[in-house]
């Protein structure tokens, strides 16, 4: 603000030094002159902020400098400026009022010096004064429509953008709806005739008194698992959310529990105190595991596995680990779920390693930024610090997993 009316101020000054120059070379000035002259020419400093407290202060004082000293048309430039500002704000009633009253008072001031004289330089002055008020209202006038124009295409510009978005999100949301009836129409119908099918076959067999095989009952689950979680995706695209229904670690004891009915052993370890998890950070988590377990089943052929978490103070650290012989989520050559693993881990500024392991299978290796932890709590780990607690395949002997892992169950839902 302090800099926005520097140019006023040099403006004000300039006048002024200009004035008072005239005012100190005419012979006989009244101080009063001077008083007059500082005073109608500082209130340029307002001539853009306060418009008609510029041109009322700069009319009156110009009009006492005229009346005290006779200078002159160089008593004109204050109130050209202020005429010019006011007409711009849009008060064009008060600058032509104020025109007309400083030209009068100049009129009548020149008239009563040249009393018996020629008054025809007298006129020619006035119609020159005359002409330069009309051209600082023209010139104003102008200014303001020109303003005006530029609000109006700036308005427009905003406008336009604002459309733009709307019907961006229009396009996007149509699609969404698009997306959702071709998935409904597609694989409901499918997953709906597995299910369907699946609960057949194990109501029959227990109706026969025959054992039901654990593969079916695997499929029976994350048939049922896969409707929910494709049930909720529908409604995400329909009702244009921004984030999937939650989907994260607290359901990791069912992912786990599925992994093993479907004849996949697993055991889970987890290190630090397990505390609520940013949304993304904990929904990725979850799939990671969940992809990570359905490569193991798909492609590593007989095998365990084993998650581990560790909840450090910056990050939380997963790993899926095999002892398999195969060659589980397309190792050499990365598959979609991998690849789909990177993004998500990548997009939270996380790093993922996925790689076989020296000893054989393969290793999943992720690395989720978390928001620090607050003073007060416990010692944290750093991210950095090497397990305190080896990770086992294997259950315990009364084949339950042991005090530091958590069994668990979630549909494999997602191959890669």
């Amino acid at each position: 603000m302090k800099f926005a009316r520097m140019p006023d101020l040099v403006l004000a000054l300039v006048v002024a030094v200009l004035l008072e120059a005239g005012a100190l070379a005419a012979p006989g000035t009244a101080p009063l002159a001077h008083v007059a002259v500082l005073a109608g020419s500082l209130g340029l400093v307002a001539w853009r902020s306060a418009p008609l407290v510029a041109l009322t202060m700069a009319t009156v004082f110009m009009m006492v400098y005229l009346v005290s000293s006779h200078p002159g048309p160089a008593a004109a430039f204050p109130v050209l400026v202020t005429v010019f500002g006011t007409v711009r704000s849009g008060h064009r009633l008060a600058a032509a009022a104020s025109a007309i009253a400083f030209l009068g008072c100049g009129l009548a001031v020149g008239l009563a010096e040249a009393a018996g004289q020629p008054v025809q330089p007298l006129v020619e002055r006035t119609v020159l004064l005359v002409g330069w008020f009309l051209a600082a209202a023209v010139a104003a006038s102008a200014s303001r429509g020109w303003r005006a124009y530029l609000d109006e295409a700036e308005h427009r510009a905003a406008e336009a953008e604002r459309t733009r978005e709307e019907a961006a999100l229009r396009r996007a949301g149509e699609e969404r709806l698009r997306i959702a009836r071709e998935l409904h129409d597609s694989l409901t119908h499918s997953i709906s005739i597995i299910k369907v099918q699946a609960g057949v076959a194990v109501h029959l067999a227990r109706k026969r008194g025959e054992e039901v095989p654990e593969a079916l009952l695997a499929i029976q689950e994350a048939s049922r698992e896969a409707m929910r979680e494709l049930r909720a995706t529908l409604e995400v695209l329909r009702d244009s959310a921004d984030d999937p229904p939650a989907t994260g670690l607290d359901r990791l004891d069912d992912l786990v529990g599925r992994a093993r009915a479907a004849g996949l052993p697993t055991t889970v370890t987890i290190e630090g105190d397990r505390r609520p998890l940013p949304a993304e950070a904990d929904r990725a988590a979850y799939r990671i595991v969940q992809e990570a377990l359905t490569n193991i089943a798909r492609h590593a052929g007989p095998a365990s596995a084993s998650v581990f978490l560790r909840y450090a103070d910056d990050a939380l650290l997963v790993q899926v680990d095999d002892d398999g012989r195969g060659s589980p989520g397309g190792a050499p050559v990365p598959g979609v779920g991998l690849r789909g693993m990177r993004e998500r881990v990548t997009a939270l500024g996380g790093d993922l390693r996925a790689e076989p392991r020296p000893d054989g299978g393969f290793t999943v290796q992720a690395r989720l930024p978390l928001p620090a932890l607050t003073a007060g709590t416990d010692r944290p780990m750093r991210s950095d610090e090497p397990p305190r607690a080896s990770l086992s395949a294997d259950p315990t002997p009364d084949g339950q997993p042991s005090s530091k892992e958590v069994a668990a169950g979630t549909p494999l839902g997602e191959a890669s």
